[in-house]
């Protein structure tokens, strides 16, 4: 080649292609729970999606166990946009303990639900496994009858902004280059690429014993005996777990997880280390990669795992599994000293189960998602700011759900009192989020 190490591109004149009051860029977990609580507070609001679904990791991720909901003592302490969203679900696209039994510990009912990843720590807990394309469904449904405008295949690549404010985005699609303009903007990307373009300072570190920093194709594997696995995994302990120790042995770890379809199981794995997902080239080979080692899974534990004799790769998912990239720095940031201390906030917008039950339950500031250069800039999701322990657990789904929900509802108040979201009105935020059905604590 000539050594050309960049090109300089001419200036253009980029088309606005709407304004809006709130704009929140990313339609995952967080992103939907944003849009729909800022419109259902009057708010215009648009949202935009590089895919053309919504449910980032949940649906497209095929992250469709979602983790715990309750806490240990069976409360659901995971409530508001989730219970609205899940409720959409039919039955029969749904995998999980009756309310009822949530927070036992009896032997028999943790031993059924332990098999079917709802029992942890000898506790059942609600932790539903959920059909991907009901989960789309849904999502677009509850979007849409708030009259929130989508605007789907498009990609945030600027943004506009002031010395102290961002006022829109510019985006990518086959439309060519356009932008947004908005009041506040929430960046629900997952990979905080807003708050970078935006210039706002962020973390990257991980924690090297925990797994989030690892990513991976989750895929679905159809054709199952799962009456068969089952009884080998309850009464076969010792041997399974010897042939889970020899597929990890072979790089390939991952544990079945049955799913609300007869005889299609998850695997969220192999995991693969060493990879940036913010790298195009390490995001294209993790891809390969990842096929290659889902295909050894599947032709081993066909040979190895009782109940897999007949089982083939049904569908691979469409967005590679993130778990870990840019976390802002905020005007506040969770802490592992903070949580297991049990500090309350009282700009609290949401409560996460804890990790384990010596804790208690975690309090969520508004503050964790407030960029401190732009007052009208949020993050939710699992961009928010927090240190890496506390990112092990702030990543999964629900809590995603909790933390767009704030945010969401955090700018619809700022924009209906004409302020930004570093001056909005606390208490009013929490009183708008119970009105909600959130559960905050006292």
């Amino acid at each position: 080649m000539n050594g050309i190490t960049s090109i300089r591109e001419p200036a253009r004149d980029t088309p606005v292609l709407t304004e809006c009051d709130v704009l929140v860029v990313g339609g995952g977990p967080a992103g939907c729970a944003a849009v729909v609580s800022a419109a259902r507070l009057g708010a215009d609001t648009i949202l935009m999606e590089r895919y053309g679904f919504l449910g980032g990791m949940s649906t497209g991720g095929l992250v469709i166990w979602i983790d715990r909901m309750t806490d240990w003592s069976g409360r659901r302490v995971i409530a508001g946009f989730a219970d609205d969203l899940l409720d959409r679900i039919p039955r029969e696209g749904l995998l999980g303990p009756p309310e009822e039994i949530w927070g036992s510990r009896d032997p028999k009912l943790t031993e059924y639900w332990r098999c079917r990843a709802g029992t942890f720590h000898d506790t059942v807990t609600w932790s539903p496994t959920i059909d991907p394309e009901m989960l789309k469904n849904a999502s677009f449904d509850i979007v849409e009858e708030c009259g929130v405008r989508l605007v789907l295949h498009a990609w945030a690549a600027a943004v506009i902004r002031s010395e102290a404010s961002v006022q829109g985005i510019v985006f990518e699609s086959k439309s060519g280059r356009q932008a947004v303009l908005a009041k506040t903007v929430i960046d629900a990307t997952g990979d905080g690429d807003v708050f970078a373009l935006a210039g706002e300072s962020f973390e990257t570190d991980i924690d090297k014993q925990g797994q989030h920093h690892r990513m991976n194709v989750a895929f679905l594997c159809a054709g199952v005996n799962a009456e068969r696995y089952f009884q080998f995994q309850r009464t076969h302990r010792t041997e399974w777990d010897r042939i889970m120790l020899r597929a990890a042995q072979m790089d390939l770890e991952s544990i079945p997880q049955p799913t609300p379809r007869e005889g299609v199981f998850l695997f969220m794995g192999p995991r693969l280390a060493g990879y940036n997902c913010l790298d195009v080239r390490d995001l294209t080979a993790v891809e390969i990669e990842s096929r290659r080692r889902n295909n050894r899974l599947i032709d081993f534990f066909r040979r190895c795992l009782p109940g897999f004799e007949k089982a083939w790769l049904m569908q691979t998912a469409p967005q590679v599994g993130v778990r870990h990239s840019r976390r802002l720095r905020g005007v506040q940031k969770m802490t592992v000293e903070a949580w297991t201390a049990g500090e309350r906030y009282d700009d609290e917008i949401g409560v996460s189960p804890a990790p384990g039950p010596e804790y208690p339950n975690v309090s969520i500031p508004l503050n964790c998602l407030v960029a401190p250069g732009h007052g009208n800039l949020l993050a939710a999701g699992r961009n928010l700011s927090c240190d890496a322990k506390t990112h092990n657990f702030m990543r999964e789904i629900p809590n995603c759900w909790v933390l767009g929900q704030g945010a969401g509802t955090a700018a619809a108040v700022a924009v209906n009192a004409g302020r930004t979201v570093d001056q909005v009105d606390r208490a009013e935020v929490r009183r708008q989020l119970i009105n909600q059905g959130v559960f905050l604590q006292d």
